[in-house]
């Protein structure tokens, strides 16, 4: 773990997280003492003696006591630094861990194929489902290639037809969003960039099969709604969901994109999956494992796969017909408002 990539809040880990990995070649060792680690007790106190199994085991108690304690008090900022985090789980690894029989479906039969959408057809454990999640690549390559998540109107349109699919099929619909926005690049909009979002938005409000969304990372503008429209929308404790990113909010506001607007941006935005909640936009908060997804992606697959299928077994209950009228007006309800006047403006009072 000492080599593992470290956010910049994160940085009272990083001695325990060395220690840890110094107590673990100690322990294999036969117990062999470190000069630099000694042995520690439960109440971190360094001890002169042979590093043991419970020297180790009171180093990982304290490492989870400084993780549960920076993670619980993430500031909006910080939030979106996690769900970025280089290790965290994407469509494709939470494919690898809960899909039997995954058959990939590629094109949009109008113009090519787009890396930054995965589609697919598979199984969540005993269901049979269609999954559609964005991809933003491991290496430098497949991040060039998918454009970091940011998906063309190829990508939509794929996208889209596959749900058309899946809806003829009566099969289920599973999204998984992780993207900062949709590609702005010239190429995307002489294709009809907007376009296609709009046209994702208005036929996915339509389709008579339930569909389920989770924001995995990154929910970022028209290029995550793209593929959201569901009956259920839930996020991942440490993701993000807003109608832009927080730098791209500041340059706008601010003229400027830097710590300190960004972090006043995130704030403003309220990105964060308890203000999601809150505000109504989705319907539940997955948790994560203690530290982030990244930190136990199992662990965190477990927690998305039961959530997919508690879901999908209350969906398939609904009649199609009540399915597309729920999805369209839970769309419709976001950001309704109402107004009271005082008594003060009625009466024209100063």
């Amino acid at each position: 773990m000492s080599t593992f990539y470290q956010l910049e809040f994160e940085r009272p880990v990083v001695e325990i997280e060395r220690q840890i990995a110094d107590a673990e070649r100690a322990v294999a060792g036969g117990g062999a003492e470190i000069p630099a680690l000694g042995g520690i007790t439960a109440e971190g106190t360094e001890t002169n003696g042979r590093t043991s199994p419970a020297d180790l085991a009171a180093l990982r108690a304290r490492r989870d006591d400084v993780l549960r304690e920076l993670y619980s008090n993430l500031s909006p900022w910080n939030t979106v630094r996690v769900a970025r985090h280089p290790h965290r789980p994407q469509t494709r690894d939470y494919i690898d861990r809960l899909c039997r029989d995954f058959c990939e479906l590629h094109g949009d039969r109008r113009y090519g194929d787009d890396p930054a959408i995965v589609t697919g057809f598979g199984r969540i454990g005993s269901v049979k489902c269609l999954i559609v999640g964005h991809q933003k690549g491991r290496n430098t390559q497949e991040k060039l290639a998918c454009h970091f998540g940011c998906a063309h109107p190829e990508g939509y349109r794929k996208a889209l037809a596959k749900m058309q699919l899946a809806e003829k099929y009566q099969l289920p619909i599973v999204t998984l969003v992780d993207t900062q926005g949709a590609y702005p690049g010239l190429g995307a909009e002489q294709r009809g960039q907007a376009e296609a979002i709009a046209v994702n938005l208005r036929e996915m409000s339509a389709l008579r099969t339930p569909i389920v969304t989770v924001v995995i990372g990154e929910g970022g503008s028209g290029g995550a709604l793209g593929i959201a429209v569901a009956n259920r929308v839930a996020m991942l404790q440490h993701s993000w969901y807003s109608v832009i990113s927080p730098e791209g909010c500041a340059a706008i506001l601010w003229k400027q994109a830097n710590e300190r607007t960004n972090d006043a941006a995130a704030i403003a935005l309220r990105l964060t999956s308890r203000d999601n909640l809150e505000l109504g936009i989705i319907d539940s908060i997955i948790d994560e494992p203690l530290g982030g997804a990244h930190r136990d992606p199992d662990g965190a697959a477990t927690r998305l796969e039961r959530w997919v299928i508690d879901e999908l077994t209350k969906l398939r209950e609904i009649h199609p017909d009540v399915l597309v009228e729920q999805r369209y007006a839970r769309f419709r309800r976001m950001g309704s408002f109402t107004e009271q006047m005082t008594d003060s403006v009625a009466s024209g009072a100063d």
